[in-house]
Formats: structure tokens, C-alpha cells, sequence
């Protein structure tokens, strides 16, 4: 459930974006912002929506995806509290190029973009804390589409479910439990794949033995084989 109790200067100064902000200029942050609830599976945006705000995502999980060609959904973050979306709106004009939808109850604090760009020429500190988080973001889309290129469907899987387990894995006598819910559509989009394709690995994965699943949660059962198998070059696959 959504929280009622914290008030939105706590979420604010909670995020490393603005840590180091001083007490008046929270101030402004809150009133400049807005706080809204986003239910579970709604979309926040869509692309060739406006680019003229940026999003605080401060409960909740949202994802963020762009449309293939062909019309498929290709996953490209998986977003947890405290983490900034929309912020390519500062530095580009023009409209959103990816979807982002609420996958469970959301709370985001919404800020235009005018009000964000005179925040950050006030504190320098913002402004460059934002360019290298656009930064990152840029590198690790690219390095993901060229691993999504090169890459077979088992690697990229394997892959997937140890980036996976850093985040939300918690070790159990059964191995490594991924405590986030996932269907196969969901990790599909993830690695560019289709969910019938998906499914048929992970389903290869489990009789050997490298995965398994108990009560709709998957666990890593052997995490040195999928390291291997994650590394391995295009069509080498299960080898």
C-alpha cells in the first residue's frame, strides 16, 4: 500500500539527486511539484506524449519500454523508489519515444520541465548530477540493444536473471530467490525475445537443473552455470 504518512519534502530529500540541496531550495522543490497515484498497470506516458516533465518515482516500480518495428515491447529498465524517469525532457524538444507503465500502485512526484531546468541553473550540483545520469542511461541502452544483437536467447536469459538476482535476489537453502514478479511476457520483453521462445528456455534451463520454480517464484539454482552460459558467444547456447 501507498504510504500517507511521510510528506513529500522526506521523499525529496531522500533522492541522491537532491541530497544536497539546502532547506529553502526543498522548499521550492515541493512547491514546484506535484505528487500523483498511479494505479497498478496504468501508463504514465506513451510515446509522441509531450516531453515537458520529469518523473520521481518515490514508491512503487515502474517500467520503462520502447515499441519495436514490428510492434513488440521491448523492455529497457526496470525502475525502483528513488529513481528519476523522463529525463531526456530536459535536453531534448519534442515528444516521448518509450512507454512507461506502473507495474504495481505508484506513487512519482511530477515536475515540468521549465521549473526543473531553473532548479538546476540555481544548483549547479542538480545540473550535473542529472547530465551524467542522462549519460549512463544513454550507455546502457546502447550496450544492451548491441547485447540483444549479438547474443543468443539463452545467453541473454542467463544474463538477465544474474543482473536479476544483484537486485532483487535473496539466498535460501533452494539457492537464489528473485523476489520480483515477473511473467514470461515480461522477461521476454526484457531480452527481445518472443514468450513462447522464452518459456521453452526456461523451461530448458529447469530440467538442468540451473533454475527452478516454487510458488511463482524463480530461483537460481546453480549460479556459476548460468555465469558461464551468460558469457558464452552467439550459438554456443546450452552447448
Amino acid at each position: 500500500m501507498i504510504s500517507e504518512v511521510k510528506s513529500k519534502i522526506w521523499y525529496l530529500k531522500h533522492f541522491d539527486l537532491f541530497s544536497e540541496l539546502p532547506g529553502e531550495d526543498l522548499k521550492l522543490l515541493d512547491q514546484i511539484s506535484r505528487m500523483v497515484k498511479v494505479p497498478k498497470k496504468e501508463y504514465i506516458y506513451f510515446p509522441e506524449d509531450p516531453a515537458n516533465s520529469v518523473f520521481l518515482l518515490k514508491e512503487g516500480r515502474v517500467k520503462i519500454s520502447r515499441l519495436t518495428e514490428d510492434g513488440r515491447e521491448l523492455t529497457l529498465a526496470l525502475l525502483k523508489p528513488r529513481e528519476v524517469f523522463g529525463e531526456l525532457a530536459l535536453v531534448e524538444e519534442g515528444d516521448r519515444h518509450t512507454l512507461a507503465e506502473a507495474l504495481e500502485e505508484t506513487l512519482i512526484c511530477v515536475i515540468k520541465r521549465e521549473d526543473f531546468r531553473r532548479l538546476m541553473k540555481k544548483q549547479p550540483d542538480v545540473a550535473f548530477k542529472m547530465i551524467k545520469l542522462i549519460g549512463l542511461r544513454r550507455r546502457a541502452i546502447e550496450s544492451k540493444i548491441e547485447y540483444l544483437l549479438f547474443r543468443d536467447v539463452p545467453t541473454r536469459l542467463a544474463h538477465l536473471l544474474l543482473t536479476l538476482a544483484e537486485e532483487y535476489g535473496v539466498k535460501t537453502s533452494e539457492g537464489t530467490e528473485l523476489r520480483v514478479r515477473l511473467t514470461h511476457q515480461d522477461i521476454a520483453n526484457l531480452i527481445g525475445a518472443t514468450r513462447e521462445t522464452t518459456t521453452m528456455v526456461l523451461n530448458k534451463m529447469k530440467d538442468q537443473h540451473l533454475i527452478d520454480f516454487k510458488l511463482r517464484r524463480l530461483i537460481l539454482v546453480d549460479k556459476s552455470r548460468l555465469q558461464y552460459l551468460a558469457k558464452a558467444s552467439n550459438g554456443r547456447g546450452f552447448g
